[in-house]
């Protein structure tokens, strides 16, 4: 019988704790930006499952990267609509 593969999950949990004591590093207020961003790649866990290719944390850079470009997008077109309603 085969091993079975960890699921896309335990592989971010195991991304996590293994950068816990880079973690525990960081000031307070660091960490918890360090958390948002795997609240953000948790997101898109179950598109990370079909990146077999790809090293498991280079997918969760890329989901995190995904959330922060939305973010920006959207604060973007916050600042252009504000832009136009003083114009």
């Amino acid at each position: 019988m085969g091993r079975t593969l960890p699921s896309a999950t335990q592989l971010m949990l195991q991304e996590e704790a293994a950068l816990s004591r880079f973690r525990r590093a960081l000031r307070r207020s660091d960490q918890l930006v360090f958390d948002d961003l795997f609240t953000a790649a948790q997101k898109h866990i179950s598109a990370a499952a079909y990146a077999a290719h790809a090293l498991p944390f280079e997918t969760f850079l890329m989901a995190m990267l995904l959330e922060e470009r939305k973010e920006v997008m959207r604060l973007r077109q916050m600042v252009e609509a504000l832009c136009e309603m003083h114009a």
